[in-house]
């Protein structure tokens, strides 16, 4: 791989272009932009055969998979040109005037969104394409009318060079004004594009620590700005007793497939397994193997999180499956629902990778008090019985106070993208738990309300004129 950083010079030009591109942006029409969209999404299929092996070679995911995520990223971009068109992306109120309004005459106003402006975006390493340099929130920000400057993730440049001069190509082929788009590259150019007044947002997926440090600094410049960070989560699980009596198998078999489904390098993989039975799950669990990490650097970091994971008192590794070429072996660890209310962080400490923490309980009333103990997170699925029954009702109400998704017995691995989606959660697992990344709705984090009062119909925008 080769890497680039992007000079000093080169990011003022880069930021200077997009700042530039802001107001034409602003006064594009939905099916503008939607054609743009579209124009994206057609370039990086046509260019499927060229893009897909540069990710193969730098991520080491399978064809099929790459293929698949591919085809995922240019649906997400069609949905939103298709949203855009029909207007069901547009909230619009409009107040008549109202002489008689019960608190006193009311003016004639009505409340629309604009695009926020220059959109800064750190992309993802577990998701070559679909949270990468055309992903959700590239695409999610273009939708809203915003530029974007796309911060390279380094664990695969190439391919990120080739989609963004996909995306840049197309762009100008339907008359997207000069810095609609651009990519950066280094560390120190994304640090300092953070900073720079001409960003107006960040939408970042990463880790808890280096998304912690970007969200310090949005957030502490003279003019602090929203930053829509996906950070870590271990998406907890809890087996009911009904559960592992009538869907026992079935449970084990899903729950193999989920952790090690992409070499459990998915920010929504079951990290924390709360069962009541620990000894009946490990003997019930068919062979698992995981393939090859993204990269050195995430190898080593699951080995280094897996070991420190493993030592802490009242932690066992409870099963290892065998080595795959790159030496990494999924890996179950145990602990107890008693050492868990005692030592919360045990359910809050991420691996990524294909690994997961089982906790045995005695009693429903062992689960309350872990799920009590326990941070934010993008997901929480109950594995239940064939019915909701009390048990089930109790812990799905207890999971919704932490989770953006809530989830009755399939696996979170599977995240769609929808109208109805919802890809967030408190801290640690966002900085903006009203917010999601993944579905239509991620088009508001990048829209600020305005309201227009008294405002003669010429000088409305369009959306608001009677």
């Amino acid at each position: 791989m080769t890497q680039h950083h992007t000079s000093a010079p080169d990011l003022d030009r880069v930021l200077d272009r997009a700042a530039s591109a802001a107001r034409p942006l602003r006064h594009t029409s939905p099916a503008t932009r939607a054609s743009w969209l579209r124009a994206v999404a057609d370039s990086l299929d046509a260019a499927a055969d060229t893009l897909v092996p540069l990710a193969m070679d730098e991520s080491h995911l399978p064809e099929t998979r790459l293929r698949g995520e591919l085809a995922r990223t240019t649906f997400q971009g069609r949905l939103f040109a298709e949203r855009l068109e029909s207007g069901a992306l547009l909230s619009v109120h409009v107040d008549h005037a109202d002489p008689d309004w019960p608190m006193g005459p009311r003016p004639d106003i009505r409340r629309t969104h604009v695009p926020l402006g220059p959109v800064l975006v750190f992309a993802a390493s577990n998701f070559p394409f679909a949270f990468s340099v055309a992903g959700g929130d590239a695409v999610s920000a273009l939708a809203a009318g915003c530029p974007v400057v796309l911060k390279a993730h380094p664990g695969h440049p190439e391919l990120s060079r080739a989609t963004a001069s996909q995306v840049i190509e197309a762009l100008a082929s339907t008359g997207a004004p000069e810095g609609t788009f651009a990519l950066i590259e280094g560390e120190q150019a994304g640090v300092s594009a953070v900073q720079d007044r001409r960003i107006k947002a960040v939408g970042f997926t990463g880790s808890t620590t280096g998304g912690r440090a970007l969200f310090d600094l949005a957030t502490s410049r003279p003019d602090p700005i929203p930053f829509y960070g996906e950070l870590g989560s271990t998406n907890p699980v809890v087996v009911t007793p009904a559960g592992w009596a009538k869907r026992g198998a079935e449970v084990a078999t899903g729950f193999a497939a989920s952790i090690t489904l992409g070499s459990g390098q998915f920010c929504t993989k079951p990290g924390v397994v709360l069962v009541p039975d620990a000894e009946a799950l490990l003997s019930s669990l068919p062979d698992m193997s995981a393939g090859p990490m993204l990269n050195d650097r995430i190898r080593s970091s699951f080995e280094t999180s897996l070991a420190r994971l493993s030592e802490t008192p009242g932690v066992e590794v409870a099963a290892e499956a065998a080595r795959n070429d790159g030496g990494v072996r999924p890996t179950l660890l145990r602990t107890t629902a008693k050492a868990v209310i005692a030592d919360p962080s045990l359910a809050e400490t991420e691996v990524f990778g294909p690994a997961a923490l089982l906790v045995e309980y005695a009693s429903l009333d062992e689960v309350v008090e872990v799920l009590d103990g326990l941070g934010g997170t993008l997901t929480a699925t109950v594995q239940g019985g064939t019915t909701v029954d009390d048990d089930a009702l109790r812990v799905l109400d207890l999971l919704s106070e932490h989770a953006g998704r809530v989830i009755w017995n399939e696996w979170p691995t599977g995240v769609t993208v929808s109208d109805a989606q919802q890809h967030g959660g408190p801290w640690p697992a966002t900085t903006a738990p009203t917010t999601t990344s993944v579905g239509t709705a991620a088009i508001h984090r990048f829209l600020r309300p305005i309201a227009w009062q008294n405002v003669p119909s010429a000088g409305l925008p369009v959306e608001l004129r009677d």
